[in-house]
């Protein structure tokens, strides 16, 4: 096998990348039954594919002349890398953007038995049938034109590839204050759940007032003959106003039943004091815990979750240990605005 420069590498990189998002949008769109811009970077690249060729390729120039070596060494160069990215990327962006748990013979999910035999068999047409032309091809670039090329290309890639890890880091955030959120909402529900209670207030009512699900439901049926009407874009910051409205209304409920315990503190008999002091203080600091909260919802940019609906409308198969659950209600937000 020829000795590449390291323009002429860079080349090569870029071209197997721009392969692998063709063939990975055309899969996953035939079986999403839409097209699917895969990829975690905005362009039409994937650097998983692109780094797997060139490392099958480096890895098979002493036995390219046996197949069943090429088959070995790339599969077991292709299967490391690919384990090694699936869990680093998780690593740090808390979401698994492949995931092969449910594969027989897999390992931690990030790599499966059936996945790399294929690696295997994409190294024998790899090496034999589809690299030679590309490296003839190659050959025929003028050198003058290798290395500025390499360049322009590697420029746009470095900044795609920084807006995108920021995207993803936006995304990890936004799951983390969601699920926070979340917990935060049903914290002070539980708080006020005692309060309530403890002043004499119809428990059962409240909860249902308070639950999120139920406020969500109701609010998507009252609105979803407008919502069908709606264009794309419109449709998601629909969702996302609903979900907004949802919570806020769960905490003005929240908020009311607080302040109508505070205002009841001073008729039970049995505090007086320090206690009803106590009692008073606690209370003064959970009502101020929902008002910053409400505040933070209003405040809150539809921009981030924009941004995040993308790498998941690239990714559908993406999941999250820590947070399968936001991750599950984004996806459908997301699906939501395809309808």
């Amino acid at each position: 096998m020829h000795v590449y420069t390291s323009s002429q590498w860079v080349l090569l990189f870029f071209f197997y990348c721009f392969c692998g998002w063709v063939w990975e949008s055309c899969y996953v769109s035939v079986c999403q039954r839409r097209w699917v811009n895969r990829g975690f970077l905005h362009g039409p690249l994937l650097p998983i594919y692109g780094s797997g060729a060139i490392l099958i390729l480096l890895a098979t120039i002493p036995v390219a002349e046996d197949l069943r070596l090429v088959w070995f060494f790339g599969m077991l160069a292709a299967t490391v890398l690919e384990y090694v990215t699936g869990d680093v990327m998780e690593r740090i962006f808390k979401v698994r953007y492949w995931d092969y748990s449910n594969q027989k013979c897999n390992l931690n999910g990030h790599i499966c038995l059936t996945s790399s035999i294929a690696w295997g068999f994409f190294s024998i047409l790899l090496v034999r049938f589809i690299h030679p032309p590309i490296a003839r091809l190659l050959a025929r670039v003028p050198a003058l034109c290798v290395d500025p090329l390499a360049f322009v290309l590697t420029a746009a890639f470095t900044v795609d590839a920084v807006r995108s890890v920021q995207a993803a880091l936006n995304l990890r955030d936004l799951l983390a204050r969601a699920m926070e959120e979340n917990e935060e909402l049903r914290r002070l529900a539980m708080r006020a759940e005692v309060y309530a209670a403890f002043a004499g207030d119809d428990l059962r009512r409240f909860r249902e007032r308070t639950e999120l699900e139920k406020l969500e439901l109701r609010q998507r049926v009252e609105e979803g003959l407008a919502e069908r009407r709606q264009a794309r874009a419109e449709r998601v910051e629909a969702s996302l106003r609903r979900r907004a409205s949802a919570k806020l209304e769960a905490l003005s409920t929240i908020s009311s039943a607080l302040e109508t315990c505070r205002n009841h503190l001073d008729s039970l008999p049995d505090l007086t004091g320090d206690e009803l002091e106590r009692r008073r203080a606690d209370l003064e600091e959970v009502i101020q815990r929902v008002r910053d909260r409400e505040a933070a919802i209003r405040g809150r940019s539809t921009a981030a979750y924009h941004r995040s609906l993308r790498i998941l409308r690239a990714n559908p198969s993406a999941v999250s240990k820590e947070f399968g659950g936001v991750l599950e209600k984004l996806k459908t937000l997301g699906r939501d605005g395809e309808d």
